[in-house]
């Protein structure tokens, strides 16, 4: 285990996490999570588990976590989006250079309404951008 004590461990799921308060290794040296909570990432809403109550250090804890979390999930989104113009390009060579024309055929509708849409959405944040800034 690692030299500092972790208190806590949070077990990702959709929208959140389970938190788990971990308990001091017990005489069988197993350590134990115990659930107490569920955090919410995209409202902050934290749920106790079952009948458990939340200390202050609890609370600190998936607060601290939050922050992290948000961080990363931000972090993550903006570069999915710098992947997605790799991809993109990768996909205008494979149509240029070595997709036959049945599988370019395939692709193409679904291509063009996603990237239509993404243009759009580009477009649309631009301008609110440009507006915001001559005001």
């Amino acid at each position: 285990m690692s030299e500092t004590a972790v208190t806590h461990y949070f077990r990702h799921r959709d929208n959140g996490a389970s938190v788990f308060r971990i308990a001091p290794e017990n005489r069988l040296r197993r350590v134990e999570l115990v659930e107490i909570a569920f955090v919410n990432v995209k409202n902050g809403n934290i749920r106790a588990h079952g009948g458990a109550v939340l200390t202050p250090e609890d609370h600190a804890a998936i607060a601290c976590w939050l922050e992290e979390r948000r961080g990363e999930l931000a972090a993550r989104e903006a570069e999915d989006a710098l992947r997605l113009a790799d991809a993109l390009n990768a996909t205008a060579h494979w149509v240029q250079s070595r997709a036959t024309a049945a599988e370019a055929e395939v692709v193409t509708d679904r291509l063009l309404y996603a990237m239509q849409d993404l243009r759009e959405a580009l477009v649309r944040r631009r301008a609110e951008a440009i507006a915001k800034d001559q005001e």
